[in-house]
């Protein structure tokens, strides 16, 4: 016989423990409880993350309402009515809207934004369109291309 073979017998369950019911019991008196203090009052302990009245680590820390993406691709942007200005069947790239001085600073790849009118054909080069930009860039008989590599 070997001291794993010693186990109860099946079916067998351990009696529960009887708190506080004299020392016979084997907790009797304060019951494992110690002798005053909040541990060992009835009702017993305190809610999850109280912390004794220090300010609780839910409490200390920063509420966010969303979290930053971290390498947010950035645009420089540019909408539809600053095209307006440009002769028609003009090639729309940064480099020529930086050569107009339309755009001043480079801040990414180029995005076009819907916002005015146009009316003179122009074939855009960009990264990025927004649906109604390019609806009112084919609308008014240009086109609208987005380059291969655009990073």
């Amino acid at each position: 016989m070997r001291l794993q073979d010693a186990v109860p017998k099946k079916g067998s369950r351990k009696r529960r423990r009887r708190i506080g019911r004299g020392i016979s019991a084997g907790q009797g008196a304060s019951g494992g409880f110690g002798m005053r203090g909040q541990k060992s009052r009835s009702g017993r302990g305190t809610r999850p993350g109280f912390e004794g009245g220090q300010l609780p680590l839910y409490r200390r820390i920063p509420k966010l309402k969303h979290f930053t993406v971290i390498n947010r691709r950035q645009y420089t942007t540019i909408n539809v009515s600053k095209l307006a200005s440009l002769p028609a069947n003009t090639e729309v790239t940064l480099a020529s809207l930086m050569e107009a001085g339309i755009v001043t600073a480079d801040k990414g790849p180029l995005k076009i934004l819907g916002d005015g009118e146009l009316q003179v054909p122009l074939q855009v080069k960009a990264a990025g369109f927004t649906a109604s930009a390019r609806q009112k860039i084919e609308s008014a008989g240009g086109s609208c291309v987005v380059p291969d590599s655009s990073n």
